[in-house]
């Protein structure tokens, strides 16, 4: 297994919108960069991520590793400590990394903790993991006075731990760019500011992380960066990885630079192709394409091509449903197949999930990146005798007095009895009697 891959994001606390009140608008493009950053991981399925910070415990001459089980923090310094993150460590991977340095008289560890709660650092790309990956561990680890070629050494240790643990890792460069870019900005300007951010940002989207340490200590001075160290140690944890590295954005607008990259293996490819389902990837095709360009997608002989022979012989109906932030946002669906195939089922419904469900307002493109999709496929409708025939997790209910009718899903979450399940299938049918009422049950296979 071991390095799924790396991510590059920054860290300004307004970018949480209860503690950015409105400016985090102001840098809507690295917002949505983020997101489709922690998406990214999140189809790694890492099974731990490494957080490499400038804002833990900082020493001279040693690398501070966080210690124990569990931490947590919250935005209280920027007014906002009702948000809090919460993370588990991977105490066995923290202790093979230790281990390791021990052998190679590195100077890491666990020692000389301070303070135990998660800094902004980990906590700000934390917040937007969570969002899509929840099944995962943290390793926190802080920055240190040492050379740059001491960081990539770390970073290779971290490599080689995760190896020899048989762990899938993904790794975390959580650092901004200069802060000088402008003269309101909070250092003020300096030209080698901006030259800075320009060199860093082509090197990591093209991904040559050699020429990290070409750069000057009087040059990431003069720049006033917090990152630099960080890419070092996602250089050393990449090094045998062949890395496909994607640029998502950058933006200086408040003084501080702002970049955002992923850097895919094909470790984590293989992951994610595992994860990726055809069902939920043609909803979200299907979607993406409409509200991007008016227009609707078109099944072609091309897309066919990718898609299983069930979703093309098959007819049945179909429910789409969105969730953004785990809320839902979005759910429009068949009891019946009532297009030509199951594929054309989907792509129908999922546009109507995110364009004409009632409930809510339309997608817009800017929320894209932040949807999670769910397919469910609905077996044959079967009429029964009561409620007694019904379980919540495994059927599906149907109700249906005159024209009434309506449908609740299988295994919903909050909805934990029968007697809740029929009852809001009434109420979404307009049905307030159940005399005369009849009910039938279904299966579902769902695909998330």
């Amino acid at each position: 297994m071991s390095i799924a891959g790396a991510i590059m994001v920054p860290h300004p606390p307004l970018i949480i919108p209860e503690v950015g009140r409105g400016k985090e608008k102001e840098i809507s493009l690295t917002i949505r960069a983020y997101e489709e950053a922690a998406r990214q991981l999140a189809l790694w399925q890492p099974e731990s991520v490494v957080v490499a910070t400038p804002h833990s415990i900082m020493y001279a001459d040693y690398f501070h590793i966080s210690p124990g089980e569990y931490a947590e923090g919250d935005f209280g310094q920027f007014g906002a400590e009702n948000v809090c993150i919460q993370s588990n460590y991977d105490t066995e991977l923290v202790e093979e990394l230790c281990r390791i340095c021990a052998a190679e008289q590195f100077p890491a560890g666990t020692a000389g903790e301070r303070n135990p709660n998660l800094d902004y650092g980990t906590m700000i790309p934390l917040y937007f993991l969570n969002k899509y990956c929840h099944n995962y561990k943290v390793v926190r680890i802080g920055i240190s006075g040492l050379s740059l070629r001491e960081h990539e050494r770390l970073g290779d240790y971290i490599r080689q731990a995760a190896k020899k643990l048989d762990r899938r890792i993904a790794f975390i460069a959580s650092g901004d760019l200069s802060h000088r870019l402008r003269e309101d900005g909070p250092y003020g300007y300096h030209p080698s500011g901006p030259e800075y951010d320009s060199k860093i940002m082509k090197i990591m989207g093209e991904g040559a992380f050699e020429q990290i340490f070409d750069f000057k200590e009087d040059m990431l001075t003069d720049a006033a960066e917090c990152g630099h160290r960080t890419f070092a140690m996602l250089a050393g944890v990449l090094r045998d990885s062949k890395v496909r590295a994607e640029k998502l954005s950058y933006e200086g607008t408040f003084g501080v630079g702002y970049g955002v990259c992923t850097f895919g293996t094909a470790a984590g490819d293989d992951a994610a192709s595992a994860y990726r389902d055809d069902y939920t990837a043609l909803a979200k095709l299907s979607l993406e394409t409409y509200v991007r360009s008016g227009k609707k997608l078109k099944l072609t002989e091309e897309l066919e091509a990718k898609l299983p022979e069930e979703m093309l012989t098959q007819r049945a109906g179909a429910f789409v449903s969105l969730k953004k932030e785990g809320k839902l946002r979005g759910c429009i669906g068949t009891i019946q197949g009532v297009q030509r195939n199951l594929a054309e089922e989907i792509m129908e419904n999922a546009v109507s999930a995110g364009v004409y469900d009632p409930r809510f307002a339309p997608v817009v493109e800017e929320e894209l990146p932040e949807l999670v999709y769910s397919v469910d496929v609905l077996g044959e409708a079967e009429r029964i005798a009561g409620p007694e025939q019904l379980d919540v997790k495994r059927y599906g209910v149907i109700v249906t007095k005159g024209y009434r009718r309506g449908l609740l899903l299988p295994n919903l979450e909050g909805i934990d009895t029968v007697e809740e399940q029929v009852a809001i299938a009434m109420q979404k049918a307009g049905i307030w009697d159940a005399q005369g009422m009849t009910l039938e049950r279904f299966e579902v296979i769902r695909h998330q």
